[in-house]
């Protein structure tokens, strides 16, 4: 067995599966944004030759995620070429690449990235019926060009010295002039927020979507800047009493065992709004094969691979985030937040709204 790893380096778009010049350096895991620029081969003498290849472009950096590529490749015989970059950085290098594209499957991460690729045509429906009875429908195309594969929760991150748990309730009372000055949240252009603020607009409507974007942006103790992590560390610092992060960045800190994450767990709280009102806002990794794969046969086992067990239990746990098929528990750091309800809302149509998002909240004020 061979898996091969190859990177998107800066703005370079090639149509060539391999690209050249990069500098190697050790994948980093602490952010979605990041571009991993690491080389490695492995070989296993026992695999199947004559299983095929699949081509992988994945914006996942994880290296919990090379384990499983490795299983994948070990169980079936199927190396796995694979190319990592920049979610949008991929999707640019799709779209110039074209009919001749050599990639299979893409991995993402945010409804709006895979909504972008569904709605360019840049994927093609998968029919399997391992795939749409494992996902929950909410967390799939009704095309069947893409699925969900891990979920995270958006929630609010507190400072248990400024804030009485019993205060917080919903995203919506995120906008009450109690939070002036207190609100600390990333930037408008990240997609984790425009995905949030395109749920509400599909649950709201868009002039009550506008009205709380407002109110949110009075409340701001900042400017928005930084990722989810930074608006942590904002919190315990006593710079912002709340914010909104993903679930998994509060989960990573509690895993690890430097001091200076335990000292921001030790000052944060995480709450899940919208318990009684329609549930928390979810968003997803997600994957779908390429509209011009020149190995589907290999693509489809891969995505059917994804939902198995052993996938789910590494794919989505070694990154605490939510296994997207029930039977699996979440790691024991993720299992902590405890029971809680999600959003069913379709996430298809948070990326159909997410153009009116980008607008609404320019409109708000919210840089």
């Amino acid at each position: 067995m061979k898996i091969r790893f190859a990177t998107l380096c800066g703005a370079a778009i090639s149509a060539a599966l391999f690209t050249v010049g990069c500098t190697p350096e050790t994948p980093t895991p602490s952010e979605s944004d990041t571009t991993t620029t690491s080389e490695t081969e492995s070989t296993d003498t026992d695999a199947d030759a004559d299983a095929g290849e699949l081509n992988l472009y994945s914006s996942r950096h994880y290296d919990s995620d090379a384990e499983l590529y490795d299983n994948f490749s070990q169980a079936t015989g199927i190396k796995i070429n694979l190319i990592e970059g920049k979610d949008d950085e991929l999707l640019e290098r799709l779209k110039t690449e074209g009919e001749n594209s050599p990639a299979d499957v893409l991995i993402t991460v945010d409804i709006a990235r895979l909504w972008r690729a569904q709605s360019e045509g840049l994927l093609q429906e998968t029919d399997s019926e391992a795939l749409i009875s494992a996902i929950p429908e909410n967390l799939r195309s009704t095309d069947n060009t893409w699925f969900g594969l891990t979920k995270r929760a958006r929630i609010i991150v507190y400072n248990t010295e400024a804030v009485d748990e019993a205060d917080l309730t919903t995203y919506e009372d995120l906008a009450d002039p109690k939070w002036a000055g207190r609100f600390c949240v990333r930037s408008s252009s990240n997609t984790y927020n425009q995905s949030l603020v395109a749920s509400k607009i599909v649950e709201l409507g868009e002039e009550a979507t506008e009205a709380w974007a407002k109110g949110l942006v009075s409340n701001f103790a900042r400017e928005p800047e930084g990722n989810d992590t930074a608006q942590i560390k904002a919190v315990a610092a006593g710079e912002c009493d709340l914010a909104l992060v993903n679930s998994y960045y509060v989960a990573r800190l509690r895993s690890s065992d430097d001091q200076e994450s335990q000292e921001i767990i030790a000052n944060i709280g995480a709450f899940f709004p919208n318990q009684e009102a329609g549930g928390t806002h979810v968003n997803i990794s997600g994957a779908g094969m390429m509209a011009n794969a020149p190995n589907p046969e290999q693509a489809q086992e891969f995505l059917e691979f994804m939902v198995t067990p052993e996938a789910q239990e590494i794919f989505a746990n070694n990154n605490n985030e939510y296994p997207v098929i029930a039977e699996i528990e979440p790691n024991e750091v993720v299992a902590q937040f405890g029971d809680w309800q999600a959003s069913d809302l379709p996430l298809e149509s948070f990326g159909e709204k997410n153009a009116d998002a980008v607008k609404l909240m320019d409109r708000a004020g919210w840089k």
